[in-house]
């Protein structure tokens, strides 16, 4: 079992535009295409931000249109936030607040053996890493630069690094950078 925050980011390190779109990304196709099939069958439990949520909610499910989609994960989903939010009819969504360390534990049984995956954005995988329960960094490294917005991972890695144990390319644009978090730092 890992704690993995896998994730799309552009060349110069952001994970949504200064608008928090992500018509940059979409613009790549389908996530078949990528590694997202077999990552997604490994993981047991899933974490993510309001603002990730948010984003869900509004450009793929999108609840009060004619046709809404339904929630696109089975596993259990715990979403942190300080707000309330609209839930989603019959899927396993838990709204949370505060510190991440009781909502690991909750996640990690919940996973049953299976992988725990931040989807974002990165200062939720940050504060899961400040407390040394992340594992690994699986970033899908899009070949455009938004020259600002939402930060990747804002946090500082130097002594000791990360330590990249993967690198694929997949079709003519992208990379995937699978990098290991430092034993010191990780649970």
């Amino acid at each position: 079992m890992k704690t993995q925050y896998y994730t799309a980011s552009s060349l110069d390190g952001f994970i949504a535009d200064p608008s928090h779109s992500l018509d940059w990304l979409m613009q790549f196709g389908p996530v078949e295409e990528t590694s997202y099939p077999a990552f997604i069958r490994d993981v047991g439990a899933i974490a993510m931000g309001s603002t990730t949520y948010g984003w869900l909610l509004r450009h793929e499910i999108r609840p009060d249109s004619d046709q809404p989609k339904p929630w696109p994960y089975t596993q259990p989903t715990w979403v942190f936030t300080s707000r309330t939010l609209p839930r989603i009819p019959g899927a396993d969504i838990r709204f949370v607040r505060g510190d991440v360390r009781p909502v690991h534990r909750e996640m990690v049984d919940a996973a049953g053996g299976k992988n725990v995956w931040i989807v974002g954005g990165g200062e939720l995988a940050g504060r899961f890493y400040d407390h040394g329960l992340l594992d690994e960094l699986i970033i899908q490294v899009a070949p455009v630069t938004l020259g600002g917005g939402a930060p990747l991972f804002p946090r500082a890695i130097t002594t000791p690094p990360l330590r990249l144990f993967s690198a694929t390319s997949y079709g003519e644009g992208f990379a995937e950078l699978r990098y290991e978090v430092p034993r010191s730092q990780a649970r």
